[in-house]
């Protein structure tokens, strides 16, 4: 039982769990900021662990996880970047606390998400390379001649690079949602059987590493994503 069995029928359970994490992504962030936006709120911190605290913790950690694997130019990437991960976060949380359920362990969440991420390090490529993107799946230029003043990288392993690239750029797709999902799966059953078997104390440690394996699962989640996006931007050669 959880707590969208009474719009169920009209409403898939993935659909209100989105919605749920969505709003509570929504409010949090209008504290964080109307906080901010008070006197002197950008200059000094919340005292105590604070909803602001813990959201600056992890947006400082991210950053620099993104300017370590994007690069500099990383700041026009972390929007998408940040909400993925906060999204997830939420939603691997609400999942691990019995009668809410999240909407990550559904594999139309995952597959959704992963196809963002696909679609973003795609387009970033695209954009940034124009036409030569396609030379990231063409495998190394083993001759360079010049021609006319011109250096011409003729790729001859192509056509056996190119449907091994495209395999397994579409295998990212596969992994991103299978690991999400069959992981947060696996926790949220964990935290269920012992709650049905020692509904005290027990389930407690559980539950405690389920909100490890949250964090971890959006974390890696975000982080192959920023992966993703720093390969594309990178030039062929």
């Amino acid at each position: 039982m959880n707590i969208y069995g009474l719009l169920e029928g009209p409403v898939p359970f993935v659909f209100q769990a989105a919605i749920l994490a969505s709003a509570l992504l929504l409010l949090a962030g209008r504290s964080v900021h109307k906080r901010v936006a008070a006197a002197d709120g950008a200059l000094l911190p919340d005292e105590g662990i604070t909803i602001r605290n813990v959201f600056e913790v992890m947006v400082e950690f991210l950053a620099d996880l993104g300017q370590s694997t994007i690069g500099d130019d990383y700041r026009r990437y972390f929007p998408i970047v940040g909400t993925l991960f906060f999204f997830i976060l939420i939603a691997n949380v609400m999942g691990a606390i019995p009668g809410i359920g999240g909407a990550t362990s559904d594999v139309n969440t995952a597959l959704a998400w992963a196809l963002i991420s696909f679609a973003v390090y795609n387009y970033v490529g695209i954009k940034t390379h124009g036409w030569k993107y396609i030379y990231q799946f063409m495998g190394p230029a083993l001759w360079q001649p010049e021609i006319a003043g011109k250096h011409w990288h003729v790729r001859l392993m192509a056509p056996l690079f190119i449907p091994l690239e495209l395999l397994l750029h579409g295998a990212r797709i596969v992994t991103l949602t299978v690991r999400l999902v069959a992981n947060m799966f696996a926790d949220h059953t964990v935290v269920t059987v012992w709650l049905s078997l020692i509904p005290i104390a027990l389930p407690a440690i559980f539950m405690g590493l389920g909100l490890f394996v949250a964090f971890l699962q959006a974390f890696v989640f975000a982080l192959l994503t920023m992966i993703y996006i720093g390969s594309a931007l990178q030039e062929a050669h």
